[in-house]
């Protein structure tokens, strides 16, 4: 499939990716009221970019949702509460946030656009619809990360209870962080985002679309070409690169906690990177200055994206994402230098 490209000039497809703290903070209990504000709080972020006719796809983390979700469902077993496998628990807060997301930036464009019309005319008229899309992510059952589970979810258990678990329904078990025993998963490679066509056809229609959140359920095709889901996890910002290149984006967003990445960070040398190319991105990963834990995963991934095609990948806070559009914030990793 050759790569879609934007069709308006001046008009970027802009694909943003906010981690699953963006929702629940890691202090918070993740109560409705705690996300709603928070999600809230995100819509507020993406605002200036509908403003400016960009068409934007929002993906959101996961982590403490399903986390919870989890935990529901263990305090559920004394009242024959059935279990539900892990894809579906993913399934079930893609369609949780996906929610929030698009209620409430819906009504955030119907506030702004009632604020800009002066002629009486309906802002539901004006406004972009909002769209949220459950979204399957091919892997491949050949992947290694099947062979070597690394993603913890769920709750903690001690270490008798954990065994017991891992004997009874097959689960790999780890300590973790010293808090106890916890369940790991595989953590498989994005092949293919089976929804990106409609999510495309939604773009063009002028919608903004929720997709791929917590990276998407992973799931593969059985014999027949049928799809089942897997348990597992799909980095989310390698998804979002996947997608952003099924659909034609322009730039990835990668959405942390800081403005910009650094090398030698947290040491006397300690610099912030305003701009680096593929090549210089490349090479800083290859020396470990991007942990596996903490930057690895979006560098990758903005490698990947302008190796698939992309104009640029930005690593952002959220609360500076137009300035970093601008040019005036943020890491711009580009092809070479403008």
């Amino acid at each position: 499939m050759s790569r879609p490209t934007s069709s308006e000039s001046g008009q970027r497809i802009i694909v943003a990716a906010f981690g699953g703290n963006s929702v629940t903070r890691a202090t918070e209990r993740g109560t409705y009221a705690e996300q709603l504000a928070n999600v809230r709080v995100m819509c507020e972020e993406v605002l200036p970019l509908v403003r400016a006719g960009h068409r934007v796809v929002i993906i959101h983390g996961n982590g403490p949702q399903v986390g919870s979700l989890a935990l529901q469902a263990e305090a559920g077993k004394a009242l024959g509460v059935p279990d539900q496998p892990f894809d579906v628990l993913a399934a079930m807060t893609q369609g949780q946030i996906g929610y929030l997301i698009q209620q409430t930036l819906g009504n955030l464009l119907r506030e702004d656009r009632a604020e800009s019309l002066g002629d009486g005319r309906s802002a539901l008229d004006d406004a972009p619809p909002v769209a949220s899309v459950v979204t399957q992510v091919l892997v491949d059952p050949a992947d290694p990360a099947f062979q070597h589970p690394t993603k913890p979810i769920g709750p903690f258990y001690d270490q008798e209870l954990a065994q017991s678990l891992a004997a009874e329904k097959g689960w790999t078990v780890v300590q973790d962080a010293d808090r106890g025993w916890r369940r790991v998963v595989p953590s498989p490679q994005p092949i293919e985002v089976i929804e990106a066509a409609a999510i495309r056809a939604l773009i063009a229609a002028g919608s903004i679309v929720v997709a791929g959140g917590g990276g998407g359920v992973p799931v593969m095709r059985d014999p027949t070409g049928g799809l089942r889901g897997v348990e597992a996890v799909i980095d989310k910002d390698l998804a979002a690169e996947k997608l952003a290149a099924l659909v034609g984006a322009d730039t990835l967003l990668l959405i942390t906690g800081v403005h910009r990445i650094g090398l030698d960070y947290g040491t006397p040398n300690q610099r912030f990177l305003d701009m680096i190319t593929l090549d210089e991105a490349r090479r800083y990963l290859a020396e470990g200055q991007f942990p596996a834990g903490s930057m690895g995963p979006k560098v990758q991934a903005a490698i990947r994206f302008l190796e698939d095609g992309g104009t640029e990948a930005i690593v952002t806070a959220p609360e500076v994402l137009a300035a970093a559009l601008r040019g005036t914030d943020g890491t711009r990793i580009v092809r070479t230098p403008s």
